[in-house]
């Protein structure tokens, strides 16, 4: 009998806990459409065990059967997939909503408290450092590097267009992408184009490989059963090869302006230091950046470069190669691209690339705008929902993961006619002030914690496409292969991004 009191009494007091803790989120989330939920699993059982191309295609269903917002328990994670224009445009534009959802600490082992990942105060004055690093004066000078490394690039891929065959270009985007980002980052030359197996690149593979299974499997996203995990023990191995780069990098330039101190009496760096002479812009800037009189720290430094290694080179590894696969798959849009360099940049190969130049490919742009509505770099962004607030007459309980999935906007008919056609020309300035709802493409996010770095980014897509362009014609792999997609920390193609290459002659 007293046992019995006991286990009551037990239960009670874990049901009362329970309602405490859920109570509000589980009223407030019974009013969103979504699949039937059970006990302590959620709706983890429609991803566990399945492929990771399957998330996109579970994701698309429940859209379709439940409405533009739903909700998703994973294990007690309540997630809210929100696809309406007007409901993204609160959650971005609001300064009420600037903290990330639960998927991105999966990325704090690796970026700690960086921009990307920060929050509150922090956030506030880092964005503020950081901001005048993107200045067009800076990036003008990154051009030069964009245009070396597109040239490493086009020489890597002569043989494939020696041997007309087939072959997936994703990984030697990728290694052109980090080449970039770490000569643009650090002022580090990585090499990794001639040099795949170094210890670094192998590491930044395998960390990004660590936290995108995070992602799907409800029970690993919870730290608990991550750290019993094989994983967690890799990650850890992992982490100590990136942060000792990193640590090491910073060290060397904090001794190399320690020296021009002594020489000069000053450190201060000159417009002209901070482009092509030291290459270093970003980790400069952060060395000689305060807050509040404060130099910042070791560790805040590594944490803003390792965030700019990260965000720098996967995202555009995956709109790079799309972008390529879209032009194979059609010539006449390719063709119009190509008379566009052409024009700006003339026949001579050997010509480099200029800002002045990137800036007048104006049609190119939009060859970019239509492939991230298709294939977004980032195809989720998610913010946390950290007090119970009304949008748009939905309640959104505190401790929500509000879902923005830019990856189904971009393919809703309502908002693009014929979706799925390559069109460059919805991009018009006429077509997009008439018809478009400027949140129904966010492909770089938007309002207060928008992609501080998306035109590097551009300038970047713009240098190696046209390079490319010049060298190469660009056609589609001789074997048809299914569409499908990966939907990690960027968007992956799941079965590669195939095309075949001619030398281009003219």
């Amino acid at each position: 009998m007293a046992l019995a009191v006991v286990l009551f009494l037990v239960a009670t007091l874990i049901a009362v806990l329970l309602y405490q803790v859920f109570g509000e989120m589980l009223r407030y989330a019974g009013k969103f459409a979504g699949p039937t939920a059970y006990p302590l699993i959620g709706n983890g059982h429609l991803f566990i065990n399945k492929s990771p191309a399957a998330f996109l295609h579970i994701v698309g269903g429940l859209l379709k059967q439940y409405g533009s917002c739903i909700r998703v328990w994973l294990g007690t994670q309540l997630v809210i997939v929100v696809n309406d224009p007007k409901d993204v445009e609160v959650l971005l534009s609001s300064p009420k909503y600037i903290d990330k959802s639960t998927e991105y600490d999966f990325i704090r082992p690796w970026l700690g408290e960086g921009l990307l990942t920060s929050r509150g105060r922090k956030w506030h004055s880092h964005r503020k450092v950081i901001t005048p690093t993107f200045h067009f004066k800076i990036l003008e000078q990154f051009v030069e590097i964009f245009d070396r490394q597109s040239s490493t690039f086009v020489k890597m891929l002569q043989p494939f267009a020696e041997s007309s065959k087939s072959f997936d270009i994703f990984p030697q985007v990728t290694l052109c992408a980090l080449d970039v980002i770490c000569e643009t980052a650090m002022g580090t030359k990585l090499n990794a184009q001639v040099n795949s197996n170094s210890t670094y690149v192998l590491a930044v593979k395998e960390i990004t490989n660590l936290i995108q299974l995070r992602f799907y499997d409800f029970l690993i996203r919870y730290n608990f059963f991550f750290r019993l995990s094989s994983n967690s023990r890799k990650q850890k191995k992992v982490l100590k090869v990136l942060h000792d780069y990193t640590n090491s990098v910073i060290q060397d330039r904090r001794q190399q302006l320690a020296t021009a101190k002594s020489g000069d009496g000053s450190a201060e760096l000159s417009d002209h230091d901070l482009g092509i002479k030291k290459r270093m812009a970003f980790l400069d800037m952060l060395l000689q950046s305060t807050i509040d009189g404060q130099p910042l720290t070791d560790l805040e430094i590594r944490e803003e470069v390792d965030t700019f290694m990260f965000e720098g080179h996967d995202t555009t590894t995956s709109a790079i190669s799309f972008l390529l696969q879209s032009l194979a798959k059609n010539p006449d849009v390719q063709q119009k691209t190509f008379e566009e360099v052409l024009s700006i940049v003339g026949g001579d190969r050997t010509t480099p690339i200029t800002m002045a130049m990137l800036n007048d490919m104006h049609y190119l742009d939009l060859v970019i705008k239509e492939t991230l509505r298709l294939y977004p770099s980032v195809p989720m962004i998610g913010r946390k929902i950290v007090q119970t607030t009304e949008i748009n007459g939905k309640m959104f309980p505190a401790g929500a993961n509000a879902i923005i999935m830019p990856f189904f906007m971009g393919r809703n008919p309502e908002f693009y006619p014929n979706p799925d056609k390559f069109d460059p020309e919805r991009f018009t300035v006429e077509t997009s002030a008439e018809k478009m709802n400027p949140y129904q493409y966010v492909p770089f996010s938007a309002g207060p914690r928008n992609c501080i770095g998306q035109k590097f980014a551009v300038a970047e897509l713009k240098s190696i496409t046209s390079k490319v362009l010049r060298h190469y014609e660009i056609l589609p792999p001789d074997e048809q292969r299914d569409e499908s997609f990966i939907a990690e920390m960027i968007l992956r193609p799941e079965h590669g991004t195939y095309v075949r290459l001619k030398s281009r002659v003219y």
